[in-house]
């Protein structure tokens, strides 16, 4: 009626070229979001895997749910019992563990602190 039909076709047909640009920002915001959030999401599961996997008997953890204890063993690739308290020992899932403070040093004989102590002073 009021649009001739050459006109029309014209419009309704578009090109290979504006389809391009109409996906281009859709594009461009997956390579955002992809350097923003996906890629150092993977490095922190990456870092978390590799410090479960390297806990080692003597260190000190911090669990998820913030209990801090020294490793006293390790059962296997799955659990660790590590002690909170004097005799009170706890067996945790290795992937529950969210740090680790301090990698373990042998540990010294009360005795031992004691004598360097008093001679210290």
């Amino acid at each position: 009626m009021l649009i001739t039909p050459a006109y029309a076709q014209a419009a309704a047909g578009g090109d290979a070229n504006s389809m391009l640009m109409s996906l281009l920002p859709f594009a461009l915001i997956f390579v955002i979001m992809y350097f923003l959030i996906l890629r150092p999401q993977q490095k922190k599961i990456r870092d978390h895997a590799e410090l479960v996997k390297n806990i080692r008997r003597g260190d000190t953890v911090v669990t998820s749910g913030g209990l801090v204890g020294k490793v006293t063993k390790v059962v296997d690739d799955d659990q660790i019992e590590f002690e909170i308290s004097d005799g009170v020992r706890v067996r945790q899932m290795r992937q529950m563990i969210s740090g680790v403070r301090a990698k373990g040093e042998p540990a010294k004989e009360k005795a031992e602190t004691a004598k360097d102590e008093t001679s210290a002073s």
